[in-house]
């Protein structure tokens, strides 16, 4: 396979928190089921993808947001954060630590198979591994069987469930752990 050499992944520039924001809310309700109501995503949208809180994230010395350009036009973004929530069910599914999680990472759909998911996932990883993690882990919806074949291709593999609150309504989620 030919590198595509237009494909850059570097670390986010505060200045695009609006595009990056736009990428977020066209992307995360394509890993939402089909039977998720607007309203709820919209809602999820609005609290945690917003282009204040980017700046939030972009601020916070714990996470690190990687973005995938092409043609100076961001096509995917990836967000880990150090550490482990305080959620039992995480906590349990999480043995190996330190840990860092990919707590988002989205493509656009016009981007899907050019290999920005996977030099975004590369990034994340290689950061966790600055970070001296021993994993990374994630939390996928039970219904994104594309999204877990992906991961599971990268060397995740499902260590326990836990829920995540997409508006009114608690999803159900695997945890996904990977050795580094």
């Amino acid at each position: 396979m030919e590198r595509d050499l237009s494909l850059r992944i570097a670390l986010a520039d505060a200045d695009r928190r609006d595009e990056l924001a736009d990428v977020a809310a066209r992307t995360f309700p394509l890993a939402c089921p089909p039977t998720s109501a607007a309203a709820d995503v919209a809602a999820f949208i609005d609290e945690h993808l917003s282009p204040a809180r980017f700046a939030h994230y972009l601020s916070d010395p714990d996470r690190a947001v990687f973005t995938a350009t092409r043609d100076d036009r961001i096509i995917g973004y990836a967000v880990t954060i150090r550490g482990v929530p305080a959620d039992p069910d995480v906590e349990a599914a999480v043995r190996t630590r330190p840990t860092v999680e990919l707590w988002k990472m989205y493509v656009l759909p016009e981007a899907h198979g050019t290999g920005a998911a996977a030099a975004l996932m590369t990034a994340a990883l290689d950061h966790a591994r600055t970070l001296s993690a021993a994993s990374v882990w994630l939390g996928v919806n039970q219904r994104n069987a594309r999204a877990q074949r992906f991961y599971g291709k990268h060397g995740f593999a499902v260590t326990g469930t836990k829920t995540s609150r997409v508006g009114a309504v608690l999803e159900a989620d695997y945890v996904m752990v990977r050795p580094l």
